[in-house]
């Protein structure tokens, strides 16, 4: 559940005088909150306290519910971009027969380019394990074959009778993912960004106001 917004705004603020700073970010100084209350109203902008705990309080002069909106929008946009990273496992043999290997080689060219990240196996056994060399050969041969969407991000490493490697998705498929999280929705209409801002104003997450450096 959201925390609840804590900002005092306006009519919320008590204090009989507080510093002010105006629209434009310069300060006016310190007076009465009944006069600054109407400086802000006089240009249908809000009172906001940023810094309670000065004495007096640091008021700003700003358009409350657009900003709400804005750091919203801010905070949407990161969210999307924090994107969970998700590692698949593929086991090869190292006598792995064409077939075989072609399918594999498919699963992981499929999770590199659904972004996620692909652990490698190559399972020894009995003697098999006598001949790391051809494990390294065959990881090596399934990186340069899918260089297009992959990078090693780990190279063949030997852990007893397993040896793995690391793909990460390429330059090339993070790119194309940033070209699809554009605005594809940019001409959806003024109506809609309406709609959004008031969802956005009605969240009760509270934002950071920063006040600014106090000259």
């Amino acid at each position: 559940m959201p925390e609840r917004d804590q900002t005092r705004i306006n009519d919320r603020i008590r204090v009989p005088e507080v510093r002010l700073i105006g629209e434009d970010g310069k300060q006016i100084g310190v007076i009465k909150t009944s006069e600054a209350l109407s400086y802000a109203q006089e240009r249908d902008l809000d009172l906001v306290e940023v810094a309670p705990e000065s004495r007096p309080p640091v008021c700003r002069v700003l358009d409350y519910s657009k900003y709400k909106y804005e750091q919203a929008q801010k905070q949407k946009a990161a969210r999307k971009h924090q994107q969970q990273i998700t590692i698949r496992e593929i086991k090869f043999r190292p006598k792995i027969a064409q077939a075989d290997y072609d399918t594999k080689k498919g699963h992981v060219e499929r999770f590199l380019r659904a972004r996620d990240k692909v652990k490698v196996t190559i399972m020894f056994r009995g003697r098999e394990v006598t001949h790391p060399e051809r494990g390294v050969a065959l990881l090596e041969r399934l990186a340069g074959e899918l260089t297009e969407v992959a990078v090693v991000e780990q190279t063949p490493l030997q852990d007893g009778r397993n040896m793995t490697m690391m793909l990460a998705p390429s330059k090339a498929i993070l790119a194309s993912e940033e070209e699809h999280a554009g605005p594809a929705h940019a001409d959806a209409g003024e109506k809609k960004l309406r709609r959004q801002q008031r969802e956005a104003v009605a969240a009760e997450a509270s934002p950071s106001l920063a006040p600014p450096a106090q000259s």
